[in-house]
């Protein structure tokens, strides 16, 4: 039998459509989504993470580069 979409005829075809288009684009913005949040938790090259300069502060005193008297004024400078 012959219907006005043709042989099956009926909203069975263009519902199937529009569901495929849907589960298209959820698939399209989920891939999105998982690739930002992978690119954030490797690190992006080129990128480095920079230490606050308390961190720095303290990694040349470890170091050796600064007395406890240049520590003690810087620290006081940047806190």
């Amino acid at each position: 039998m012959m219907g006005p979409f043709g042989y099956g005829g009926g909203w069975g075809p263009l519902a199937a459509g529009w569901v495929m288009m849907l589960v298209f684009w959820v698939l399209v913005i989920a891939g999105v989504a998982l690739a930002v949040r992978w690119a954030n938790a490797v690190g992006f090259a080129g990128r480095r993470d920079v230490d606050s300069p308390m961190e720095t502060l303290r990694r040349r005193y470890a170091a050796g580069e600064l007395t406890k008297e240049q520590f003690e004024l810087m620290k006081r400078d940047v806190a």
